[in-house]
């Protein structure tokens, strides 16, 4: 407990081993004696901040991380028994079927969103529970409510829960076992949470009786507004004063005598580590199955998604439609057809990007639920991608068979198709070009800039602005050429609406006319030595690669962080810091 800004948060990040790779930390973190990472199932960790998806409801969201997180030997059932008293646990009954909301649609209230989240991580019922400011934006009754359930947690099979507080009512204060009591990063106090204010009055700075324990010592404690104390040792002081003045006094205490003798009682022991269970998590295709489902419903309920997308596709084909309506088969319209074309391939693929912000929502959950061990980067992939894929064929489909329609492209059902199997891997490539985006740039309006950036490369390198043979061969023509998946799709595009072909020619003296693939091979400078179905397997295997790599980048974060954390930290002897369960015995 302790002012803002003082150090719970940080506190709790080491003790989780969550500190970020540019903190320096010294000492040892150990868990009944001995050092040992915290695997699923053993902990979980409650953030400040609630990361939830807006669109489930309440019943929903915390169902759908039931399945996730409980055994496979547990029945549909009984996994939803248990969300649902866990709902009922944290008074949040009368609001199952609310959608939790954002900024498109009104839902929960800022406290009955902190109880979700706390739903979610209880669910597993973990040997070790963080929660940082499990109270905030909840009423006095709430927050006793809150902390009741939590202390209960703490009493069944000898569990630890550390939480962070600002500022508990005197009602929630006295569920506390022990209190660790900060300020600007010093340890003020340390010790049972009953003898807090005998401590605070045996050096000058008594508790009134009518006044909350827990006010009283951030008042005395707290110098961001450093107004002089009444109470003191004689006279008036500063908080700053205060705050020597109890620091002091705590290192000389016989408190902290008696905790420097319990951790070294702890280190000692070497006890029983923390063991994950055998198969206590969802096999990794429940896992696929529930977060391609999950997925699919937020898709669905999010406008911002897909759906907005959809209309701008809708009304951008109708404008390509109108203006190269029926674009027959003159000269001229062999010019038409490939700016038609190449507009197809850039500007509606470009448009994928507008759904970026919806996705790094996505990511933050994620990566709320992945360092909590909820599930694998591997389900989180391919779950995206299978509920992606409906919306992305609808998205290239409509849109796709007006402009094709109006235009009076290629007709045979089977072009078509093609079509629209190039329009709808264009679109997954660039989805799967801002995943990976994202997992380098997790700020929306950095990551669409750059996002927006890299595509421009490629579509410049394309080979329509500037036809192949006229590329600079350094970098540009080798290897950005055959890195820009517009290449592909180009040719996939043009093989497709000019194989086949016949147009009149304009050169005087030759022939009357010009077939496509004169036209492919001479005008459009395209490679003819493979058929259209190869450029369509590139884009499909550049799909594959990008989604690979995203895998590939947030694991690899996940491995090189702890180590750059294990560089950073210097590890004196003496300096340890150790969790303990309050109900363990020695």
């Amino acid at each position: 407990m302790g002012p803002s800004g003082c150090g719970k948060s940080t506190l709790l990040d080491a003790l989780a081993g969550r500190l970020g790779s540019n903190t320096r930390q010294s000492g040892e973190i150990q868990i009944n004696g001995r050092k040992q990472r915290l695997a699923f199932g053993t902990s979980a960790y409650v953030t400040q901040d609630d990361t939830l998806m807006t669109t489930l409801t309440v019943k929903e969201a915390v169902y759908y991380s039931a399945q996730l997180q409980l055994p496979d030997s547990m029945s549909r059932s009984e996994k939803k028994e248990r969300a649902e008293m866990i709902i009922r646990e944290m008074g949040l009954q009368d609001a199952m079927n609310t959608r939790i909301g954002g900024w498109n649609i009104k839902g929960l209230s800022g406290g009955q969103k902190r109880r979700v989240t706390i739903c979610i991580e209880i669910l597993k019922r973990p040997k070790l529970l963080f929660l940082d400011e499990p109270t905030s934006g909840l009423d006095s009754a709430a927050s006793f409510h809150v902390m009741n359930r939590i202390a209960g947690l703490a009493r069944q099979d000898g569990r630890t829960v550390i939480a962070s507080i600002h500022q508990p009512s005197s009602e929630v204060f006295e569920l506390f076992h022990k209190l660790y009591l900060l300020s600007s990063g010093r340890t003020i106090y340390f010790g049972p949470a009953t003898a807090a204010n005998e401590f605070f009055a045996l050096h000058g700075f008594p508790c009134p009786s009518l006044r909350n324990p827990s006010d009283h010592y951030l008042r005395t404690i707290n110098k961001d507004f450093d107004t002089d104390i009444e109470e003191g040792l004689g006279g008036k002081i500063s908080s700053e004063e205060a705050i020597s003045i109890l620091v002091n006094a705590y290192k000389s205490s016989e408190t902290c005598q008696d905790v420097k003798r319990r951790v070294a009682e702890i280190c000692k022991q070497d006890g029983a580590p923390l063991e994950k269970k055998i198969r206590s998590q969802a096999s990794f295709i429940t896992q696929c199955l529930v977060l391609t489902r999950r997925s699919f419903v937020n898709m669905y309920r999010d406008i911002g998604y897909y759906w907005m997308r959809l209309a701008i596709y809708i009304a951008l084909c109708l404008c390509v439609g109108t203006i190269f309506y029926d674009i027959g088969h003159t000269y001229g319209s062999i010019q038409a057809r490939g700016s038609m074309l190449m507009f197809v391939a850039t500007f509606i693929t470009f448009m994928a990007i507008g759904g970026f912000p919806s996705f790094v929502e996505d990511m933050k959950i994620f990566g709320r639920e992945r360092l909590n061990g909820h599930y694998s980067i591997g389900a989180f992939v391919i779950g995206n991608t299978l509920s992606s894929v409906p919306y992305l064929l609808i998205n290239s489909l409509i849109p796709g068979a007006i402009a094709y329609y109006l235009v009076g492209l290629q007709l045979g059902f089977g072009h078509f198709v093609y079509f629209i199997l190039i329009l709808f891997m264009c679109t997954m490539l660039v989805e799967s070009l801002m995943m990976i985006v994202a997992s380098i740039v997790p700020n929306f309006l950095v990551g669409i800039i750059t996002g927006a950036g890299v595509q421009g490369l490629m579509i410049l390198n394309g080979g329509f602005f500037r036809l192949p043979d006229d590329l600079p061969k350094p970098v540009w023509k080798y290897p950005m050429y055959y890195i820009a998946f517009h290449k592909y799709a180009y040719q996939g595009f043009y093989k497709n609406e000019f194989e086949g072909l016949t147009f009149p020619s304009s050169q005087a003296g030759g022939a009357p006319t010009i077939n496509g693939e004169e036209i492919l091979r001479n005008i459009w400078q395209m490679e003819m030595g493979y058929s259209k179905w190869v450029d369509l397997a590139i884009l499909l295997e550049m799909v594959v690669l990008y989604r690979l790599m995203f895998l590939v980048i947030v694991k690899t974060n996940e491995e090189v962080k702890p180590i750059i954390s294990a560089l950073m930290v210097a590890t004196p002897k003496q300096t340890k810091q150790i969790t303990e369960n309050p109900y363990s015995t020695p």
